[in-house]
């Protein structure tokens, strides 16, 4: 097992199904997987690119639920990809429900979001160009200037 910075540990519902699912949609490679007695995943670690993750079953008697437990997911992962377009594409038809469609994006990426089937939102994006930050501060100003707080 090899730990990064940037490892970043995700519960589920299905730790097995998620490892095959992150597989096919993502192209993940799976690196290592720890068994428990009676058949939950303890730790299964996959690398998407350079991403790391660590899986893992829910364990309530741990107090270690996964975002359907809770009814949503608190965040997004990014993905950066080099075609974002065929990544979107994969992911899709994997079975990944769409939230926000792809889109050219103000700050200079193409993007969009999705849910993966279990529970956790990922940001798939693709660098198009450069904003200076002066510049993305006035778009970002006029693209939320009718945004009110909650």
């Amino acid at each position: 097992m090899s730990f990064h910075s940037h490892t970043l540990h995700l519960t589920m519902r299905g730790a097995d199904e998620a490892s095959a699912w992150y597989q096919q949609a993502f192209g993940a490679e799976e690196l290592t997987r720890l068994v428990v007695p009676g058949g939950r995943l303890i730790h299964v670690q996959v690398r998407i690119g350079t991403l790391t993750l660590m899986l893992a079953d829910e364990f309530p008697e741990m107090d270690s639920y996964g975002p359907q437990h809770y009814g949503g997911t608190y965040g997004a992962l990014c993905l950066h990809v080099g075609d974002v377009d065929d990544a979107w594409q994969r992911a899709v038809g994997a079975g990944a429900t769409v939230i926000r469609p792809l889109n050219d994006a103000f700050w200079g990426e193409r993007e969009g979001q999705l849910l993966d089937p279990f529970g956790h939102r990922w940001g798939l994006t693709q660098q198009l160009r450069d904003v200076p930050l002066a510049e993305l501060q006035k778009l970002t100003t006029e693209a939320f200037s009718g945004l009110t707080a909650g």
